[in-house]
């Protein structure tokens, strides 16, 4: 969701920033620092360009905390749009099943659905399921308290890690949390129409029907920390319990993994907790910076991406910013062959900073 759904007088602008450093990453900061990085042959160069790719299967590396962060500040934002339809949210219901609906269509469009080849698309993806797990913790949050709230987050965690665990695949037995073998992989090719991708692992869709409902849980755990933010406590007492719950998130994800493995393809409960504990501990860490301590230049950067962040997303698919790229820079880049590749993954990423500017100064934002 845009940051501007926020009111002025509320808005915290760490949300804001935080949602554009996630966005930065995904819009093509990988590809620059991976492309940086592999210049050198120094260990730890390749240690950190291997934290910019997905963990195979089991584990957990930075790029792995991309996802759900997103859908953490998504969450977050929810206690600041929709609290004043509260005590009458029948105001709101439609509001929240059009952008739910849109996301949904969104995302469809993203997988190309103009190309009428169902047997070839895509049916479900990010936006499909940042639309689906926004509208039910959007539900969820106008229609419980914060205790509600905490038992339907314990609930869905609880309940996935009991249906993976004691629930076989046909021809499987019962526990099996391999890539061919997991109930959420059989789920999906069972009962999605289309293709199962086979980058996405290719016995199940790593944003699929199982494993959307523990996505759920990583909104509603943004929507607790909303909900922090907006609480009457101190500000370095809300910063400390964003660490504190981060923390707490971490350990407890860690251990769990021990039982039930830390696998963001399936999303596992304790995937859930490790990635929240990371997302509650950025938060707090941006919040203190920047709306605590009040040190807001250098956020400008992230909250020039954050303003607009699913419009770039969709940007890029409908842009070619790499082959603009090629077109002012690709002279340059070929000069070096090491350092070319770099170029031009810099020139991309800038090239789509600069259209998030031009709209950003316009006041131009996606309004869902």
């Amino acid at each position: 969701m845009s940051s501007a759904t926020q009111s002025a007088s509320q808005r915290i602008l760490a949300i804001d920033a935080l949602r554009g450093f996630d966005m930065f990453w995904i819009i093509g900061a990988d590809s620059l620092f991976v492309s940086a990085l592999g210049i050198s042959s120094v260990p730890l160069a390749k240690s950190l360009a291997s934290q910019l790719e997905h963990v195979p299967w089991e584990g957990f590396a930075f790029y792995d905390l991309i996802f759900p962060l997103f859908l953490f500040i998504v969450g977050c934002a929810i206690p600041f749009s929709l609290e004043k339809y509260r005590a009458n949210p029948n105001d709101v219901w439609g509001r929240i099943a059009r952008r739910t609906f849109l996301l949904i269509a969104m995302g469809l469009i993203y997988n190309r659905i103009q190309d009428f080849q169902w047997n070839e698309l895509r049916w479900m993806g990010v936006l499909q399921r940042i639309g689906i797990c926004y509208g039910v913790a959007a539900v969820l949050f106008l229609q419980l308290r914060p205790r509600g709230l905490a038992i339907a987050f314990a609930a869905i965690l609880l309940g996935y890690w009991g249906l993976l665990s004691w629930v076989p695949a046909p021809g499987f037995t019962a526990g099996d949390l391999s890539p061919e073998g997991n109930l959420s992989g059989y789920i999906d090719r069972t009962l999605l129409p289309g293709k199962i991708l086979k980058q996405y692992y290719g016995f199940g869709d790593n944003e699929g029907i199982l494993s959307t409902i523990p996505a759920i849980a990583t909104a509603l755990l943004g929507v607790f920390a909303g909900l922090w933010l907006q609480s009457s406590k101190g500000p370095w007492q809300k910063v400390a319990g964003l660490a504190t719950a981060g923390i707490a998130c971490l350990g407890l994800g860690l251990l769990w993994g021990s039982y039930f493995p830390i696998i963001k393809n399936l999303w596992t409960s304790s995937f859930v907790l490790v990635a929240g504990g990371w997302s509650l501990l950025l938060l707090a860490l941006f919040y203190m910076v920047i709306d605590v301590l009040q040190w807001r230049s250098w956020s400008w950067f992230w909250i020039v991406i954050g303003s607009n962040a699913i419009t770039i997303y969709l940007l890029q698919r409908v842009i070619s910013f790499g082959t603009i790229s090629k077109f002012f820079f690709g002279g340059l880049a070929g000069l070096n062959e090491a350092w070319g590749p770099v170029l031009l993954a810099a020139g991309t990423l800038a090239l789509k900073w600069m259209v998030l500017l031009i709209l950003y100064r316009k006041k131009v934002f996606l309004r869902l």
